[in-house]
């Protein structure tokens, strides 16, 4: 149970950050925020961790490192869906 808390939490922090790099954050609510957030922390776990050996933070214990990855995958899932809505990834 407490792990769907954290996932939660850390979910919308992520997505939240990200929105906020990307700059669609006025477009989405904290709702939004939360999907991105584990969607692209899964996502990272899945392509980035391999690469450069940290878990995310959907694999493992909270990290800097864990946050970075979770973050990167966030802002590619988001660059993805700005491409495919908008032509351009902004």
């Amino acid at each position: 149970m407490i792990n769907i808390i954290i996932w939660l939490i850390v979910g919308g922090l992520v997505g939240w950050v990200a929105s906020l790099i990307m700059k669609t954050d006025a477009q989405q609510g904290i709702v939004l925020n939360i999907v991105v957030g584990i969607i692209g922390a899964a996502l990272a776990g899945w392509l980035i961790s391999p690469l450069v050996g940290i878990p995310s933070v959907t694999q493992g214990g909270f990290s800097v490192g864990a946050f970075l990855v979770s973050l990167l995958g966030a802002i590619v899932l988001l660059g993805i869906v700005n491409l495919i809505r908008r032509g351009a990834p902004r």
